[in-house]
């Protein structure tokens, strides 16, 4: 954005020698801004996937003895709960394995 608006005064309002000296100063504050993005981004965590599920509370559907079905997000899971989970037991999920989810009592 800095690069254009410096393209435009550049050209339309700016004589020879300044304008210059303005397209290259837009183009060090596009450069500031891409890298400063790209620091920030990889900071972020992922939000979506497997590795946001783990740790999350979910709903038992149906009775899991060890397998059932749980609720995440609206989403039905089958589940694998050893110890045993009842229908509306809140459970957290441990871990993935394929489209399974390992779960445990909350």
């Amino acid at each position: 954005m800095a690069l254009t608006i410096a393209l435009i005064l550049a050209i339309l309002f700016v004589p020879w020698p300044w304008n210059v000296l303005l397209i290259l100063g837009g183009l060090a504050i596009e450069t500031g801004e891409l890298v400063w993005g790209l620091r920030l981004a990889r900071r972020w965590k992922p939000k979506t996937g497997a590795e946001a599920m783990i740790g999350r509370e979910a709903e038992v559907v149906s009775p899991c003895r060890p397998v059932g079905e749980v609720r995440v997000h609206g989403e039905l899971w089958r589940a694998r709960c050893e110890e045993g989970a009842e229908v509306g037991e809140r459970v957290c999920i441990a871990r993935i394995e394929g489209l399974t989810l390992i779960v445990s009592p909350a």
